[in-house]
């Protein structure tokens, strides 16, 4: 079956790749690293019980900037599992103006297709540019009208224009030769052609509602009347070529087969990453939380296992994996239905950070912001260098703050070194410098006098 390209990967292997991108957080990782794997297993199983086995769904409790939607990020991605991202306050009970809860599924098998398309579009990837050659050939050197003759004798033909034609032909051949050698080294990458490209109409937006909303019959309706435009566009050659590979890409690949395939890698191997779940819990109190407890209700059908309609077939939701996160600092997990509750049989609460955690964070992952922001000034002739004194008077801040203020993680870090890099980011394209250290006392002397003063730091930092 497509899909898992990582599927061999046992669970401390996915945690070791988990450990390049995000720092601490041991029992998250392991418990969906230990989830993934027994997808894996659950494939190896007889048909007759494999659909039997359910997935352990896995509730992440912990602050925000924490982790958790990094590590179900991803572990997406180390997988090449289909998966989305959503927030569960979007979602509103049936009856009530909004999303209902099936759209997340719909959203699931587009984000399958995407990848199934993709993989599809690498294996005709080859075909695809040699026909993508051919195509800007004949914008370039357009075949001439070949001159309709007879053989000599019959009607009056003559070879004389027999002989006109091949030797026309034969002339353009050459020149097509020629042209194709230019093309392969890349010598005629700013030559004007004309191209004809086609352009979907828009559906019409009618009550609010956009098409994802309404009916499936009805806008798989819509799409089969809707006109379809063409317009001719003046470009480069480099530029024809991105167009004209997707046509050929599109022209060489099987739409229904994709489909067949996305939903079947939906269904086997999607995730559902369900945030902010404890904003869904309704407060003691009255007030417009009226649909809350209504769209756990609706939840628990899609969670437990049901069949959804979208446009391009219906999709089992039995055996997708949940995973859902929240804060719970006002609400506990006991607070949510008792049914829904039991369909996250996992629990995993992430620690808030330490300094140690923010030293990491600023020095270990190969995305860390240390490095991201060297790289942009780099583009700008300076070479930014962080001393480690630094790096820990950074991570102290953080810290600090997040313990004064509003714990938001390590999403402090953003605002701390966005205020600590204002200046330089500012002046860099007039400085021409070649290096410029950050220290330990340059940091506290940019960040101390708001860090120190709580009132400041809550609206700066």
């Amino acid at each position: 079956m497509f899909g898992f390209k990582r599927k061999s990967q046992t669970p401390r292997e996915l945690v070791e790749q988990l450990d390049r991108y995000i720092v601490g957080q041991a029992r998250a990782k392991r418990a969906v690293s230990i989830a993934i794997r027994n997808r894996w297993r659950r494939q190896q199983l007889p048909d007759d019980l494999k659909g039997e086995v359910a997935p352990k769904n896995i509730l992440m409790i912990g602050s925000t900037g924490v982790g958790k939607t990094e590590i179900a990020r991803r572990l997406a991605k180390l997988t090449d599992a289909p998966f989305i991202k959503v927030e569960a306050t979007k979602y509103t009970e049936v009856g009530y103006y909004g999303r209902d809860v099936e759209s997340m599924v719909r959203e699931l098998v587009e984000n399958s297709i995407s990848l199934i398309r993709a993989t599809e579009k690498q294996r005709v990837e080859t075909l695809a540019r040699d026909r993508t050659d051919d195509k800007l050939l004949d914008l370039l050197a357009p075949r001439p009208k070949a001159y309709e003759f007879q053989p000599a004798g019959q009607d009056g033909a003559s070879s004389t224009e027999a002989v006109a034609v091949e030797l026309e032909s034969d002339s353009y051949e050459r020149t097509r030769a020629k042209m194709k050698d230019m093309l392969v080294a890349g010598e005629l990458e700013e030559r004007q052609v004309e191209l004809t490209i086609e352009q979907k109409s828009q559906p019409v937006m009618m009550g609010g509602v956009g098409v994802e909303q309404m009916d499936m019959d009805f806008q798989g309706m819509l799409e089969k009347i809707m006109p379809k435009n063409t317009v001719t566009r003046s470009l480069t050659v480099a530029e024809a070529r991105k167009v004209v590979f997707d046509q050929q890409c599109d022209s060489l690949l099987d739409q229904d087969k994709i489909n067949e395939m996305a939903i079947v890698q939906a269904q086997d191997m999607g995730i559902i990453f369900l945030d902010e779940l404890d904003k869904v819990i309704a407060s003691d109190g009255k007030g417009t939380d009226v649909s809350r407890q209504g769209v756990q209700r609706d939840l628990l059908p899609i969670v437990e296992g049901t069949t959804v309609q979208t446009k391009y077939g219906y999709v089992k939701t039995d055996h997708i994996l949940f995973v859902a996160a929240g804060a719970f600092h006002k609400h506990q997990p006991s607070d949510l239905m008792p049914e829904l509750q039991g369909r996250f049989p996992i629990r995993v609460e992430l620690d808030d950070l330490t300094k140690k955690d923010f030293v990491q964070i600023l020095t270990e992952p190969k995305n860390s912001l240390t490095r991201q922001y060297a790289a942009l000034l780099k583009t700008e002739g300076v070479e930014l260098e962080f001393t480690q004194d630094a790096v820990e008077a950074l991570a102290e801040y953080a810290f600090q703050v997040n313990q004064t203020t509003q714990n938001i993680g390590a999403r402090r870090l953003y605002t701390i070194l966005e205020q600590l890099l204002e200046e330089l980011s500012f002046e860099s394209p007039d400085m021409k410098m070649g290096k410029v250290e950050i220290n330990g006392p340059y940091v506290s002397d940019r960040l101390a006098a708001i860090a120190d003063d709580e009132d400041l730091s809550r609206f700066i930092l």
